[in-house]
């Protein structure tokens, strides 16, 4: 015997898949940006990519495009909310808020986006897997479909001058970066950028990831790269800011659902 007729499918018109928000004034679009902005601040904090006040996002705003808004200097990211952003010239001078920014960290930052006028935004973050992939000087190698986002699409900054606010030093790093989505900074750290800060923050997040993964898996044998052809192909399938936003969408929506006074 045959069960019930099942209903036909839904209309796709019908189904609910999230896209990129349009917005109608510039007003709207920068308070977007301020949101998610203090929402991935709120998530790299549980994260535990703090670590101390060395670690910083910054968000293109949509009107002065050569000013930055970013964490304000020793507050907790696990506190930041809208309304505690602070916005900052290309030269690191607050213009909006009422907090300092970490010049040398703001420095490399405003380097990058003046390379780059496609980035919206920037992620440097000392977390403790991307570190130790940056200790060892190497790039991510194609062993996962995550990775291979990654495949010929970031390089190794192979340097380390110590702590520093030199904007020729920033304008190197940036150099370095190129046209791609993610640098290893030697001895340092990872950096990503993105058309948006959701996804600046999903390749960094996938990217300190998949440092872990490989790093445990040289610990445990030797990993079994990916060949080049299908490498390339998974990049241009996985490797798009669009897809970086909508991998990065239930993080968003938990954030602000478990966290709503970030919003304030």
């Amino acid at each position: 015997m045959h069960g019930p007729t099942p209903p036909p499918p839904l209309p796709t018109e019908k189904l609910r898949f999230a896209m990129p928000p349009m917005h109608e004034s510039v007003e709207d679009e920068r308070r977007h940006r301020k949101e998610r902005l203090a929402g991935a601040l709120r998530l790299f904090g549980r994260y535990g990519f703090e670590d101390g006040v060395s670690s910083h996002i910054t968000a293109r705003d949509p009107e002065f495009s050569d000013c930055f808004w970013v964490n304000p200097f020793g507050m907790p990211f696990k506190h930041v909310t809208v309304s505690d952003l602070v916005l900052a010239n290309q030269e690191g001078q607050v213009i909006e808020g009422g907090h300092h920014v970490n010049q040398a960290a703001f420095t490399v930052h405003a380097q990058v986006h003046a390379a780059r006028p496609d980035v919206v935004a920037v992620v440097h973050c000392h977390s403790v897997h991307g570190r130790a992939l940056a200790a060892l000087g190497d790039l991510l190698d194609p062993i996962t479909q995550e990775s291979c986002a990654f495949y010929e699409d970031h390089a190794l900054y192979d340097a380390y001058t110590g702590v520093t606010a030199d904007a020729e030093e920033g304008r190197r790093i940036a150099a370095a970066l190129g046209s791609g989505k993610a640098l290893v900074l030697r001895n340092h750290g990872l950096l990503t950028v993105g058309d948006s800060v959701d996804a600046a923050a999903w390749w960094f997040l996938s990217m300190e990831r998949s440092s872990q993964v490989q790093l445990t898996a040289r610990a445990a044998g030797r990993p079994v790269l990916i060949g080049h052809d299908l490498a390339v192909t998974t990049r241009e399938q996985l490797g798009g800011d669009l897809v970086a936003w909508i991998n990065y969408q239930p993080l968003w929506q938990d954030i602000s659902r478990a966290e709503p006074d970030l919003l304030s």
